[in-house]
C-alpha cells in the first residue's frame, strides 16, 4: 500500500475523524514480529519484568515497580495480548526474574493459559481493579499468582500497588496514585487527571514512565506546552464526534451513540450533560468504548456480550464481525452502523437490575 494513502499529516480533520490511524494498516504478522523483539530486548537480563496496559494507571504502576525495586523492564500488553506477553515471559525471562501483571484482566481462560509455564520458577505478583470472574481469579490463584485485586468503583490499580508494595514512596507517588485514580475512575476533581491521561496517551511508554517517577503528577513545563499544542486537533476531533452523535431510548436508558477518533471519554462527559444515562463510541478501528454515569453502572455487562469488559462506569469492547476488508469499508462509510447496532442490542438484553441484584445474592 502506498504510505501517502495512510499518511495522517497530509489528511483533513474531517476524514482523520472517520478513519483509523496508521497502525491499523499494518498487518498483525508485522506487528506480532516487532512486538516480540521487543519484548526479548526488554526481559533478557531483567531482574523486574512488568506486564502492563500502557495507558496512565498501568505506566504509574510500573513508575511504582521501578521505584521499589531499582529496575523494571515494561512489557507493553493490551487486555487481548496477555497471553501473548505471558508467553514472552515464560521463553525470554532469567529463571530468576520477579514477574508482576498490572491493570490488566483475563476475559477468559486462554488469557491465562500460558501463566503455568511463567509461575514455574517465578515469583509472580498481580494488581488490578478491573471486575474479574471468581473461576478466572481461582485458577490465576491456584497457580501461585499473588493476585490483589481492588474494588473497581474505588481505586486504580495504582492504588492497589502502592498499598501492596512493601515500600515507603515518597509523596510524589501518593500524589500520583490519586491523580490517576481521578481519571481513571473518571471523578475529573483534579485538573491534573487529564494531562496524565493525554500525556500517556501521545507519549511513549517509557517517556511517560520516568517523567511521572521524576515529577509525581505535577509534569514539568515542556510537557504542559506540549500537551497545549496536541490539544488543539484534540478538541476538533472531539467536536465532530459529539455533532455526528444522537441520544437513543434503549431499554429504559438513555445512550448516546457516535463515532469517530476522539477522546472517548471527552465525548461522553458532553452526553452526560445532554441526559444521557451512558455511551458509546465506535472507533474507526472496529472498537468501541462504553461509558457510564450514576444512573448506568453496568458498562462491563453491555461489554461482556460483545468481546469485552472492564468497570461498571467504563468498558471497552470490539465485536467479531469483521471478516475482511470490506467489513471495514463498510464499518467506515456507515460510520460504525452495524458495531452500534450490536452494541445497542446487548443494551436490551440486559435483564432489569431487581432481576439481576437477585441473581447476585
Amino acid at each position: 500500500m502506498d504510505d501517502y494513502l495512510i499518511d495522517d499529516d497530509r489528511l483533513s480533520l474531517s476524514r482523520k475523524s472517520v478513519l483509523p490511524g496508521e497502525g491499523f494498516f499494518v498487518p498483525d504478522s508485522v506487528d506480532e514480529a516487532r512486538e516480540e523483539a521487543e519484548a526479548r530486548e526488554a526481559i533478557v537480563g531483567a531482574s523486574t519484568v512488568v506486564i502492563a496496559d500502557p495507558d496512565a494507571d498501568g505506566l504509574a504502576c510500573v513508575a511504582l515497580l521501578r521505584e521499589a525495586f531499582g529496575s523494571a523492564a515494561l512489557v507493553p500488553t493490551g487486555p487481548h495480548e496477555i497471553a501473548d506477553s505471558l508467553e514472552y515471559v515464560a521463553e525470554f525471562a532469567d529463571p530468576d526474574a520477579r514477574v508482576v501483571v498490572c491493570d490488566l484482566c483475563p476475559d477468559d481462560e486462554r488469557d491465562i493459559e500460558p501463566l503455568g509455564d511463567v509461575a514455574d520458577g517465578h515469583e509472580i505478583r498481580w494488581f488490578d481493579h478491573h471486575q474479574w470472574h471468581d473461576e478466572l481469579a481461582l485458577l490465576v490463584e491456584e497457580a501461585g499468582v499473588d493476585l490483589v485485586v481492588g474494588p473497581s468503583d474505588e481505586v486504580c490499580t495504582a492504588d492497589v500497588a502502592l498499598e501492596a508494595l512493601d515500600y515507603d514512596f515518597p509523596e510524589r507517588f501518593t500524589d500520583l496514585a490519586e491523580v490517576t485514580r481521578d481519571h481513571d475512575l473518571w471523578l475529573r476533581e483534579d485538573p491534573r487527571s487529564d494531562d496524565l491521561a493525554d500525556y500517556s496517551y501521545w507519549s511513549e511508554p517509557e517517556e511517560y514512565v520516568e517523567t511521572v517517577r521524576e515529577h509525581g503528577a505535577d509534569l514539568p513545563a515542556d510537557v504542559e506546552e506540549y500537551l497545549a499544542e496536541r490539544r488543539v486537533e484534540k478538541e476538533a476531533l472531539i467536536e465532530q464526534a459529539v455533532e455526528r452523535g444522537q441520544i437513543v431510548d434503549v431499554n429504559g436508558w438513555t445512550v448516546g451513540v457516535t463515532y469517530g477518533r476522539c477522546s472517548q471519554n471527552e465525548v461522553a462527559e458532553a452526553f452526560r450533560e445532554q441526559g444521557a444515562d451512558a455511551s458509546v463510541v465506535v472507533k474507526p478501528s472496529g472498537s468501541a468504548s462504553i461509558r457510564g454515569t450514576d444512573a448506568f453502572e453496568r458498562c462491563h455487562e453491555v461489554a461482556g456480550q460483545v468481546n469485552g469488559g472492564g468497570h461498571p462506569k467504563a468498558a471497552g469492547c470490539k465485536p467479531d464481525i469483521y471478516d475482511d476488508m470490506l467489513d471495514y469499508a463498510h464499518h467506515w462509510t456507515t460510520r460504525g452502523a452495524i458495531t452500534k447496532q450490536v452494541i445497542l442490542d446487548a443494551f436490551r438484553a440486559l435483564e432489569p437490575e431487581e432481576e439481576a441484584d437477585v441473581e447476585s445474592e
